[in-house]
């Protein structure tokens, strides 16, 4: 990515743009929108039981924790699980008061929409000051509809929502010159999650390059620090042993071994198999790839560095909520490289002719940005409805099955407080109130006073049809009762021990 030295003066200054009132409108009317849109979406699919334990449900039970004055457990990856030893996301504990008035999945279903809607704000008063209305109409819209958002708002709930407004705001001011904003809006992504200390140390070395030195160095130190220090220390500490996802860095199946098999894994090996390279032409496409001349690009290295040369598949596409940090920070630079004009352009024939040859060099500017964000609406329009946010457009998001009112009803007759056995789609009903554990995962509590079942095919994870009906008859027979049974729901209630 090119040094980029001449920035356009912006619309305000010229007296084309709006004030700032308008500008604060126009976003705040997007937000809104976008908020509803997004609450929606989750707000649905918990209602049509969509969501599921694995990750609504751990989500919940670790602001539950913190709601109770407590570390969080997660029972749902076993008993007395320390949430803290898979995660450093201490961030969550900012929903517990909302949760301690509202013990509901809601809660941080509605929050997550609000984190990801608000983001939409800084981007699109850059944009309106510096670009125009219509150029922040579309560039607001772009982030928005964007797929990775779209992912990540149609798979339950996941940390990484508050690291979507903290990159928008830090990024967004970055692009704009003030650097000890763009610093303080940083900071806090090191109590979001472990990864994350790297983005922040990139973008102190953006800072540094934009001449905040001293400044710069000390938020990238911050960031590395921090990521060792809870990686290396204080994971461990809460789990008793090594950070689990390191091993998730190996290298993938059939990667040569020896020095060739490392050399093809930091080269050629991130950009193989095809997964990679479409997640890399879908990020920058809605940028007609303009992302790529603004610096602020750099800060995507560290989420997509540890993604691709990891051995997990899933981390490569486009799914789940992997890509969501992405996004702020690709229409950044994006919004960044429209209000700047690659270096040489003003030298030559343009400048010698004076007036003339710069009102030519505007022209031709105003039409490359025009050209671009209408690049920018067709892919934003073309890939929505591959994306969850499409949903909303589809009769039958907005229709409830008979069989989640009948599954709601047996629920009912589970006391609060009790250790339940569920299946995973039903664990998101059931965590607000007790203590439940995906039913068939082999870490689960093995004798929980209820089981609380899905027997429709098909079953999902952890476990497949054959292998739920083998453990339902070993239960029975180890003092398990049927309490009620309607609409293929089933629910057994231990009598006894074994």
């Amino acid at each position: 990515m090119p040094r980029l030295i001449h920035r356009h003066r912006s619309a305000t200054a010229t007296g084309a743009g709006p004030d700032r009132a308008g500008s604060l409108r126009l976003s705040l009317l997007l937000g809104l929108l976008l908020f509803a849109v997004y609450a929606a979406v989750s707000v649905r699919r918990q209602q049509r039981m969509l969501t599921a334990g694995y990750d609504l449900g751990i989500f919940e039970q670790t602001v539950r924790s913190y709601a109770h004055g407590h570390l969080p457990v997660v029972e749902l990856k076993g008993p007395g699980f320390q949430e803290l030893g898979d995660h450093f996301s201490p961030i969550l504990a900012t929903l517990a008061p909302f949760y301690r008035l509202w013990p509901s999945p809601l809660v941080l279903l509605l929050a997550q929409a609000a984190l990801m809607a608000v983001a939409v704000v800084p981007l699109t008063r850059w944009a309106q000051r510096d670009l125009g209305t219509r150029p922040a109409v579309v560039i607001g819209l772009g982030y928005g509809l964007s797929w990775g958002i779209a992912s990540a708002v149609g798979f339950d709930f996941h940390e990484v929502c508050f690291a979507v407004p903290l990159l928008a705001f830090s990024l967004t001011a970055l692009g704009q010159g003030r650097l000890r904003a763009a610093a303080l809006w940083a900071l806090p992504l090191l109590l979001v999650k472990e990864d994350l200390g790297l983005t922040v140390a990139v973008t102190g070395a953006l800072i540094a390059w934009r001449g905040g030195r001293r400044l710069g160095a000390a938020l990238a130190v911050a960031g590395l620090a921090g990521t060792l220090l809870e990686v290396l220390v204080v994971v461990p500490a809460f789990r008793q042993g090594d950070f689990t996802y390191l091993g998730m860095l190996s290298a993938p199946a059939g990667t040569p071994s020896g020095a060739t098999g490392q050399v093809y894994r930091y080269t050629l090996g991130l950009f193989a198999p095809g997964d990679k390279v479409l997640t890399l032409i879908l990020l920058l496409a809605p940028t007609a790839f303009l992302a790529v001349r603004s610096p602020l690009l750099w800060a995507v290295v560290p989420t997509l560095g540890w993604r691709f040369t990891s051995g997990n598949p899933l981390f490569w596409g486009t799914g789940f909520h992997y890509s969501a940090v992405l996004m702020p920070i690709v229409f950044a630079a994006y919004v960044d490289a429209l209000t700047r004009r690659p270096a040489g352009t003003r030298n030559g024939r343009d400048q010698r002719d004076g007036s003339d040859g710069r009102d030519r060099q505007g022209t031709r500017d105003r039409r490359a940005r025009r050209y671009s964000l209408i690049v920018t609406a067709l892919v934003s329009a073309l890939l929505l409805p591959l994306f969850p946010l499409f949903q909303l457009a589809r009769p039958g998001t907005w229709r409830t099955a008979p069989r989640v009112a009948t599954a709601h009803r047996i629920m009912h007759l589970i006391p609060d407080g009790a250790t339940v056995g569920a299946s995973n789609r039903l664990a998101p009903q059931l965590a607000n109130r007790t203590t439940v554990s995906v039913f068939g995962f082999s870490g689960s509590r093995p004798d929980p006073q209820w089981l609380m079942l899905d027997t429709v095919p098909p079953t999902g994870w952890p476990i497949g049809e054959a292998d739920q009906a083998r453990l339902i008859e070993e239960a029975r027979t180890h003092g398990y009762g049927i309490t009620a049974r309607a609409a293929g729901y089933l629910l057994l209630h231990r009598t006894a021990h074994p």
